[in-house]
């Protein structure tokens, strides 16, 4: 069968469902193609429930801090299989309300794998479809790093462990690999990191990661650096690791293991070839308005494209709005990423925004440091916090923020305020100046970016 549409999109995560409804809005005729249940990887096997996760694992973190203060005689634990339960009344019912929200809106949703055969078709499950605009919106997969790693969790089982293992092997070094040990830390499992580079959490601050490992190990995760996986394999119940690390080789073994190396984009059953579009190894390369290099009929958006973004969930649904606009209007409309917040959800958190020092030296921008502890800081004390430090880059001509990493109890919320200032380019005075209520951790803003002295 062949069938026509004004844009086909193949995803239905955040990025594409922002196409899908955009494109329906203004009358075009629109398929949204998905192998797996519509909803994406942020809904259903990514951002939301793993922060269920988190938020138990926080309730229990606190408890334990807080008993310091005579608030509790026994500290909670997590009940593995009801938090399992808990987090499925948010993954389970997406697929259907997904579908319903595109049915709703008069797009046709289709399950099944798409590959193109022309640069203007694609097939699915045996029919092709033919469209104006094609958009891929197919997101990213768990990145492979040594033989025998098919034999370690992904991302996504770990988030549907029937059980949590007496221990677990993380590999990798970012965002997944440190929330996920801090959840299973909390659990009760026995928890080691293996990174293969000097300093996990590339892209954050170093002098502030330092900090959270010193967190990390002081809850019980052994943290292993600049060792490279070579090889996994199973010795009975358990999995074994076998890494290399300045020329010798060592063994690490425990009850299972994530493998939680990286993301890579989704792409490989697309036969990109037979669409002529051109990618990278960070995505399908695009121009300025995310649409291909090498085909104009086709456009990407999400963790699928290498538009410049960070593959986090606001990023997709903005590169999801300019993509439909582009469609519908012309190519009109560029991304800008200045001001994008970037949160690690271990606890204490870790946040980022603006320019690292690297950065804004190769920006030519001259700046002032503005760094502190914050752990003896009343925001922190009050909710029995482990540890906190600031440090946030002000440029000297106008003192405008231009970048902040924050680690503490309130660096989420603290974060996305000083997102706002990067992205407006506000004075880092005017920020010190806002009346902003207290005790919050927002009015320790005042302490952070402004000339105040804390007491």
């Amino acid at each position: 069968m062949n069938r026509k549409f004004d844009v086909a999109i193949v995803g239905s995560g955040s990025a594409g469902t922002t196409v899908a409804l955009a494109a329906r809005a203004h009358g075009r005729s629109v398929a949204v193609i998905d192998e797996r249940p519509f909803g994406g990887t942020c809904t259903l096997r990514g951002c939301d429930p793993k922060k269920v996760l988190v938020t138990a694992a926080d309730v229990v973190d606190a408890a334990g801090r807080l008993a310091r203060l005579g608030v509790l005689d026994r500290a909670p634990t997590i009940q593995w299989e009801k938090l399992m339960q808990f987090k499925r009344t948010f993954t389970d019912p997406i697929p259907a309300q997904r579908l319903k929200e595109y049915e709703d809106a008069g797009a046709v949703g289709i399950h099944g794998v798409a590959n193109f055969i022309s640069p203007r078709a694609i097939a699915v499950n045996g029919d092709s479809i033919e469209a104006s605009h094609f958009v891929i919106a197919a997101g990213a997969k768990t990145r492979h790093v040594a033989e025998g790693d098919d034999a370690l969790l992904t991302s996504e089982t770990f988030l549907d462990l029937p059980a949590m293992p007496a221990s677990l092997l993380f590999i990798g070094g970012g965002y997944i690999a440190f929330e996920f040990a801090h959840v299973a830390a909390r659990a009760g499992a026995k928890v080691t990191i293996i990174h293969n580079g000097p300093q996990p959490l590339n892209g954050f601050d170093s002098e502030v990661v330092e900090r959270l490992l010193d967190v990390t190990r002081e809850i019980g995760i052994d943290v292993q650096l600049n060792s490279t996986v070579k090889l996994v394999e199973r010795d009975g119940d358990n999995v074994v690791v076998w890494v290399e690390r300045n020329g010798e080789r060592k063994r690490f073994a425990a009850a299972a293991g994530v493998l939680a190396a990286g993301r890579v984009p989704d792409l490989d059953q697309l036969q990109l070839d037979a669409g002529k579009v051109e990618r990278t190894q960070y995505g399908v390369k695009v121009n300025e308005f995310l649409q291909s290099a090498s085909n104009a009929s086709v456009y990407a958006c999400g963790d699928a494209a290498d538009g410049g973004g960070l593959p986090l969930t606001p990023v997709a649904g903005y590169e999801g709005e300019i993509v439909a606009d582009n469609i519908v209007n012309g190519n009109r409309r560029t991304a800008e990423f200045r001001g994008l917040a970037s949160i690690v959800y271990t606890n204490p958190p870790l946040a980022t925004v603006g320019w690292s020092e690297e950065a804004a030296r190769k920006q030519g921008v001259a700046y002032d440091v503005q760094r502190g502890d914050m752990t003896d800081w009343y925001s922190t004390r009050h909710v029995a916090g482990r540890r906190a430090y600031y440090k946030a880059l002000i440029e000297k001509e106008k003192r405008r923020i231009v970048g902040a990493t924050i680690l503490g109890p309130h660096a989420e919320a603290q974060i996305n305020v000083l997102a706002l200032a990067v992205r407006n380019e506000l004075p880092a005075d005017d920020v010190a100046a806002t009346l902003f209520g207290y005790p919050t951790g927002a009015s320790d803003l005042e302490y952070i970016v402004g000339q105040a002295q804390q007491f």
